[in-house]
């Protein structure tokens, strides 16, 4: 016996739904993957103030499709470009063990 034939309304539905919802991501992705490049991206990193279209048109596709990650860090933003984090940098930022 076939799922199909089992609950093909039920099958349907599921299916419309998940076109549904991959649809209002995509469009909220374009929304926001279109804010973020013309002024998310130049509050987040200094670097990308005054890029080109060529870059612009380069962080659209990922911006639009990772929109909720960039959407939160652009909002978290106080205007600075956040400190890169890393082992490295955390080990120089301590205090040596040699000035205790």
């Amino acid at each position: 016996m076939d799922v199909a034939e089992v609950a093909p309304d039920t099958t349907l539905a599921a299916a419309r739904l998940l076109v549904l919802i991959f649809t209002v991501y995509a469009a909220l992705g374009v929304l926001v993957g279109l804010a973020f490049v013309a002024r998310g991206a130049e509050r987040l990193d200094h670097g990308a103030r005054g890029g080109s279209l060529g870059f612009k048109l380069l962080i659209f596709p990922a911006s639009a499709a990772l929109w909720p990650f960039l959407l939160l860090r652009w909002l978290r933003a106080n205007g600075e470009a956040p400190a890169e984090r890393s082992a490295h940098r955390d080990r120089a930022a301590a205090p040596s063990e040699a000035a205790r």
